[in-house]
């Protein structure tokens, strides 16, 4: 009888400890579960790739230092971008034109002429070309889109899976293909992606900066290169909201 018992006992156990070892299998196998499925979602972009709020982004010709910037304003917010970089500027109260201004950088907007007042000194600009916003209708299911020239190319990154779509040679070759994100700079706007296939290389560099395209002078808040076939080509780009 005690033999009995103590076989009982031994099979309890033993269940018991066969119950534990599984446990953390059915846990690992949930954590891997949603890994893989944040693995298969496009990441979040910087916001200093996007427009927020505004309608349209306008070009702006300053000197003396023959720069030019890009700006997006949607009201209380400017969105600035030079060829250095990217600010969010609040608006301030001024007794005539727009006003925006954080603790470095200031932009005063009065009609067509504009002065930006740097750490560096002041730029006094004029308004040049203006462009609306791409939006989800002209490009579904995109969440940023770039375009370059000679030869033209695009790309046009998918909203919820981390793949583009590619076309080269003035829409003659077409592909879609994954990527993986190496760099992702936040605080500066800047993204790399690179392919999946090692065979097959290719790399797109995306940063938050006053872009404009070389054929329409079109403005941008991204500048953008395509590294293919060793090939290296430049264009300009922006986030697209939903």
């Amino acid at each position: 009888m005690a033999n009995q018992y103590g076989l009982v006992a031994a099979t309890l156990m033993l269940a018991a400890l066969t119950g534990c070892a599984a446990t953390p299998n059915a846990q690992s196998g949930g954590q891997i579960g949603e890994q893989e499925r944040a693995e298969n979602r496009a990441p979040l972009l910087p916001s200093a790739l996007f427009a927020g709020g505004a309608a349209r982004f306008e070009s702006w010709q300053c000197q003396p230092a023959n720069q030019n910037l890009v700006t997006a304003q949607d009201g209380e917010t400017l969105r600035l971008w030079s060829l250095y970089g990217a600010w969010k500027l609040p608006q301030a109260r001024v007794a005539s034109g727009a006003r925006y201004q954080d603790s470095d950088i200031g932009f005063w907007e009065r009609g067509e002429r504009a002065q930006v007042e740097t750490p560096r000194g002041q730029l006094q600009c004029e308004k040049g070309s203006a462009r609306s916003l791409l939006t989800r209708r002209d490009h579904p299911e995109v969440m940023f889109f770039a375009r370059g020239n000679e030869p033209g190319w695009s790309i046009a990154l998918h909203n919820t899976t981390p793949s583009l779509h590619l076309v080269t040679r003035y829409g003659e070759e077409q592909q879609t293909r994954p990527y993986v994100i190496s760099v992702m700079d936040n605080a500066a706007g800047r993204v790399v992606l690179e392919n999946v296939d090692g065979d097959d290389f290719f790399r797109v560099r995306i940063e938050a900066a006053a872009c404009f395209d070389d054929m329409s002078g079109e403005p941008f808040p991204a500048r953008v290169t395509l590294s293919l076939n060793g090939e290296q080509l430049s264009g300009c780009g922006q986030g697209i909201a939903p």
